[in-house]
């Protein structure tokens, strides 16, 4: 998270000032930063926290850190400064912390004050917003403040009990400004948690240090017993104590580096952006109507015994497939382990793989069937093939006009299942061969080509089949057909889009046509126009060719209970009755 986080401290003497503060370095440390790596100054101690590297073996101190009394440092000068280190975090030789986040190679550098001037001019003004104005009820707790120019500020103040300063306490502050000011107000709940943790802990070492003092020496009768000397107490310097006193904890700033860096990198990593893709799709809303129903389905089981189906009967799900009496499953000869390799590979990949396969006019007519809602059966002995076939050829119709039984020993009929495999001995009754709503497409055997090709050779897997696809109504090569299917064949035969292009085209293309459908509909179903208000409309949405409006009325099954019921509950209003009229 590009943020800085800085602990601020309101000095009796001086006003706020900025203790400690750590910021994120996506850039290799500027240049003479390394030059201040001192091997026998500090032993290297590295711990992990978060994948995080810690190391306190850094770089020494620049001006702006309070090292040096320069008055070019945009850091305090050396007389604004506590004598008893009230106003300091890190001694004047200190190198720093820095932490390597290996994962990112992003550095978490920890020092009393930015480097850069207009950082510390930022975390300056935030600090004096923080302890001065910008305070909420009862000055602790957490406030959020900021602007475009200056950034954001979340904000949590807090005291610290201190037995020798005014009110037995001492005013502090845990700030984390960035720009960004939705992500920051998104990262509330997280900030608040994590900063009221550490302020906790510092509280709870505080006050133990607290309670051991006063019960040495109590300073309210101390003081009830001193003359009234109004801020004389507060110069002498005594009660301006840094936080590693009043804590007791001498590694409280190696703490809070770890605890800050840990702040901004969980803090960056919980919050990632995503792609809004709008309203649900029609596939999607089918989907999440047949996962509601097997639900209900399956509570309506629990404590009852499953009534067996007829063997006669195969199981067909709307966009699924089950598939209980497939003779083959039992009289499949054991395979050794090329074979069955080698089986695996039999089976088409994509629509592209399907047309290279069966050839342009084949695929065309078989696509066309597809598109209208007839009925197509696929003869084979090798289930998997005709079950790859129906992964293939779903992908051309919406989720809801999918019914397929994937194997059967004997045929069933259009309203059962448009998409339907038979072993090669089923007979078909002869109606069904010579009607014009249905497809058939055997997998037979081929006369030339070679019984052993290579096994990783996926071109050639097919080799061994010849497919042959019949219908009563053959597609005429000069047919127009519907517009739909001219789109997927141009996407085919392109190839400069790759398989994946081509899945997405097909999404798109779906959706746009779901669209048209919807809006069908609702005219003819919903608010019952007449036919010639309905050609008018056909003719605005492109589709008023025959094969298309047949291609609308088949999908249009396919709608979502949802979007139906909503619908065909909605009323008309007057307004739009009157227009009509």
């Amino acid at each position: 998270m590009n943020a800085i986080v800085a602990l601020c401290h309101f000095c009796e003497l001086h006003g706020p000032r900025t203790l400690f503060c750590t910021e994120v370095l996506h850039s290799p440390l500027p240049q003479g930063a390394g030059s201040g790596d001192i091997s026998g100054q500090n032993e290297q101690a590295e711990e992990e926290e978060g994948g995080i590297q810690m190391s306190s073996r850094i770089r020494s101190h620049s001006p702006a850190e309070g090292a040096s009394a320069d008055s070019s440092s945009p850091g305090p000068k050396k007389s604004d400064m506590c004598e008893a280190s009230g106003c300091r975090s890190l001694a004047g030789g200190h190198p720093g912390y820095v932490s390597h986040d290996k994962e990112t190679s992003i550095k978490y550098v920890s020092h009393q004050h930015p480097n850069h001037p207009q950082l510390f001019s930022i975390v300056r003004q935030a600090c004096v917003r923080s302890l001065s104005c910008e305070v909420c009820p009862g000055r602790e707790g957490p406030i959020f403040f900021g602007d475009e120019q200056h950034g954001f500020v979340f904000s949590h103040t807090f005291f610290i009990k201190d037995s020798l300063a005014r009110g037995f306490q001492r005013w502090y502050s845990i700030i984390t400004i960035m720009m960004d000011r939705i992500y920051l107000i998104n990262s509330w709940p997280f900030l608040l948690g994590k900063i009221r943790g550490i302020i906790d802990e510092l509280q709870g070492k505080a006050l133990k240090v607290f309670e051991a003092e006063q019960f040495g020496c109590p300073q309210r009768a101390q003081r009830m017993n001193t003359a009234f000397t109004p801020f004389l107490h507060q110069r002498n310097g005594n009660a301006a104590r840094s936080l590693t006193s009043l804590t007791n904890d001498e590694n409280l700033w190696a703490c809070l580096h770890t605890s800050f860096a840990w702040l901004l990198k969980a803090c960056g990593s919980r919050l990632t952006e995503k792609l809004l893709e709008g309203a649900p799709t029609e596939d999607t809303l089918v989907q999440m109507e047949k996962l509601a129903d097997l639900k209900e389905e399956s509570e309506g089981w629990d404590g009852s015994e499953e009534e067996e189906k007829p063997s006669s009967q195969p199981d067909v799900v709307e966009g699924q497939e089950l598939s209980k009496n497939s003779p083959e499953t039992s009289l499949m000869p054991d395979c050794n382990s090329w074979n069955v390799a080698h089986r695996r590979l039999s089976v088409f990949r994509s629509l592209r793989h399907m047309r290279q396969v069966l050839g342009a006019s084949a695929f065309r007519m078989l696509a066309w069937h597809v598109l209208m809602g007839n009925q197509v059966i696929w003869k084979a002995q090798d289930m998997d093939l005709v079950q790859s076939a129906f992964d293939v050829l779903r992908t051309m119709l919406p989720i809801g006009c999918v019914r397929i039984i994937p194997y059967s020993d004997q045929y069933e009929e259009a309203y059962r299942c448009n998409f339907l495999g038979l072993s090669p001995h089923v007979q078909i009754p002869p109606h069904i061969l010579s009607s014009e709503f249905a497809v058939l497409v055997e997998v037979r055997a081929a006369t030339r080509s070679s019984l052993y090709p290579t096994l990783f050779d996926d071109e050639q897997s097919l080799n061994k089949y010849e497919f042959v696809v019949t219908s009563g109504s053959p597609v005429a090569a000069d047919r127009v057909g519907p517009t739909i299917l001219n789109k997927i064949e141009a996407a085919l035969t392109n190839q400069n889009l790759s398989v994946d292009v081509v899945d997405q085209c097909l999404v798109c293309l779906k959706e746009e046509w779901m669209n048209k459908v919807k809006v069908l509909f609702k005219f003819t179903k919903v608010d019952s126009r007449p036919k010639e208000d309905t050609q008018k409309l056909l003719s605005i949405l492109g589709a008023a060719e025959e094969d298309n409006v047949k291609l609308l009325k088949f999908w249009m099954t396919g709608l979502s209970k949802t979007y139906k019921s909503h619908l065909m509950s909605t009323v008309r209003s007057p307004t739009s009755s009157e227009s009509r009229n």
